[in-house]
């Protein structure tokens, strides 16, 4: 097929534009920046700039790719707060990815329909934003935790806004686990090695994991398969923070986290850090591994974690 990847030179794109290259796709994949150019094309993909909040550029980009399918992997994390975590103030940090999750996603889906393109896969999530009120672990049927009222209110809508649209075009949206791999973790390792990220009460919040390779090739099945409806892209470990902090501190060489109570956690990190560590509700990948035939890389955090700091450790050691 011929796929376009709107967010192609991201730290999910860069893993998924090589891998439906090496499937045999044509692939056009957009960025934000001309500077980027030669990086997309180093993945085997032709490179457009397209500014995803303008709607006209999406348009004629779309239209003049001629695409069989769309890949919406469009966020602006890493530019924002030069990429640093800012948990307490999700509404700030996420407040580009928020506009791209809405206003992105409605031009992307206004595109597609003026190119006829029906099979679209959309970036969703889900880690820790399970229903408070159920178990542990959830399927694809869970209501996701809004936290009204809180600074993650407005991110966690855009993310309702993107499953809405997406399945009302008669697409799939893949609720991504929180990712881990090449890009996507370096600022939480850091604080981790500087002991600024504890854990929080009990630490007895569920959350799901995904390394990027895995989290492709499930993008890569559900574009090849042309599914539609809501898919957890989840590994196979849901686990408390208990359990996946102190371990990723090992990985990482570092000293165990420290613990503080809820009450102080809530006062230096906010609410979404409170929730995520003490209330985080998990999801189950049945549904992905069932209908996509998918296998995973990594089907423990555990494995992934350490595979990763060990590649990343060599790498440094290297330069």
């Amino acid at each position: 097929m011929r796929i376009f990847v709107a967010g192609g030179s991201g730290v999910l794109g860069t893993r998924l534009v090589p891998l439906l290259v090496a499937r045999g796709h044509e692939v056009v994949a957009s960025t934000t920046s001309a500077s980027k150019l030669e990086l997309v094309q180093k993945l085997g993909a032709e490179g457009v700039v397209m500014a995803g909040l303008d709607a006209d550029a999406v348009r004629k980009a779309i239209v003049a790719a001629r695409p069989d399918a769309i890949a919406h992997e469009m966020t602006a994390i890493s530019f924002a707060h030069a990429g640093k975590p800012d948990i307490k103030h999700p509404d700030r940090w996420f407040a580009g990815t928020n506009r791209l999750r809405t206003e992105g996603t409605d031009n992307l889906l206004a595109a597609a329909r003026a190119a006829g393109v029906t099979r679209i896969v959309a970036q969703g999530y889900a880690s820790w934003n399970g229903d408070p009120a159920g178990p542990p672990v959830q399927s694809e049927e869970t209501t996701l935790n809004l936290m009204p009222g809180t600074a993650s209110e407005a991110g966690l809508r855009a993310l309702q806004h993107v499953e809405n649209r997406v399945l009302d075009a008669g697409g799939a949206v893949l609720r991504y686990g929180a990712l881990y791999g090449p890009g996507a973790t370096d600022d939480q390792v850091e604080l981790i090695r500087k002991r600024q990220y504890p854990l929080v009460g009990d630490g007895g919040g569920h959350s799901s994991w995904i390394h990027l390779d895995d989290a492709a090739s499930a993008t890569a099945l559900a574009i090849e398969r042309g599914v539609d409806g809501v898919f957890n892209v989840v590994d196979d470990e849901p686990a408390p923070a208990r359990d996946w902090l102190p371990y990723l501190a090992e990985c990482a060489g570092a000293k165990p986290p420290m613990r503080v109570p809820v009450w102080l956690a809530r006062l230096l990190a906010g609410d979404q850090a409170v929730v995520m560590m003490t209330e985080g509700r998990a999801f189950s990948n049945a549904k992905a591994k069932r209908e996509l035939g998918w296998e995973l890389k990594y089907p423990s955090w555990r494995q992934g974690f350490r595979a990763e700091l060990a590649s990343s450790s060599l790498a440094k050691a290297s330069r």
